[in-house]
């Protein structure tokens, strides 16, 4: 008679916990399609001809250089991994930061614009690194943006990766294409506002996200 390897499985105990993995931090990365500083360089002393600055004198001769830097600069986001924890506690009150700095750049004509993000979420699961709150708002400015798409994505990114019971997303910025060109409305700024899930739907919640961010 041919005897088989016994197959059993071993069971834990019935008041064994079986603990469950952390998940993996998520490295966010800026995905770009590749920087040619050398071509760009060409292109903003070409730029600068055309509109007619020489670039041979001392001062200038490293503009577009400067130039070039400057830009890239402003459209490559540090890349950082996105950690949470576990809402051992049961925490279920708003978490806030206040006054996040953003600068990003027009898309229409590529002159920044600059000011502040308030930040929100009711935690879930899982909460969040305060630090990563800044992350991702500066991950998604450091691109040609207008501000409605900012804070929208913003918003929705944090609602698809933590799945907090709300989310809210308030940006206050200058725009520098309206305040030295144009209209010239200096001193003027633009408010807009994304908000998802119980801070959207429970005007308690609401009130109370929008005073916290100092906006009543």
């Amino acid at each position: 008679m041919t005897h088989r390897p016994s197959t059993a499985v071993q069971l834990a105990p019935a008041d064994t916990e079986i603990p469950i993995p952390a998940p993996a931090a998520l490295p966010v990365v800026h995905e770009a399609d590749g920087i040619d500083l050398a071509a760009a360089e060409r292109a903003a002393g070409q730029f600068l001809h055309a509109l007619g600055i020489r670039t041979d004198s001392e001062s200038l001769r490293g503009t577009p250089g400067r130039m070039t830097r400057a830009y890239a600069e402003l459209f490559s986001p540090r890349p950082f991994d996105l950690t949470t924890f576990p809402n051992d506690e049961g925490y279920d009150e708003l978490v806030l930061a206040r006054s996040i700095p953003v600068r990003s750049v027009c898309e229409h004509h590529l002159l920044p614009f600059v000011g502040t993000a308030h930040v929100g979420y009711l935690p879930g699961r899982r909460i969040l690194g305060l630090s990563k709150l800044a992350r991702v708002v500066e991950h998604f400015a450091c691109r040609p943006q207008v501000q409605e798409r900012l804070t929208k994505q913003v918003a929705d990114w944090l609602q698809n990766q933590l799945e907090p019971k709300g989310v809210g997303v308030v940006i206050e910025a200058e725009h520098t294409c309206m305040t030295l060109r144009g209209v010239q409305a200096t001193g003027s700024s633009t408010l807009t506002s994304t908000l998802l899930g119980t801070l959207r739907t429970d005007a308690r919640s609401r009130s109370e996200f929008l005073a916290l961010a100092g906006l009543t």
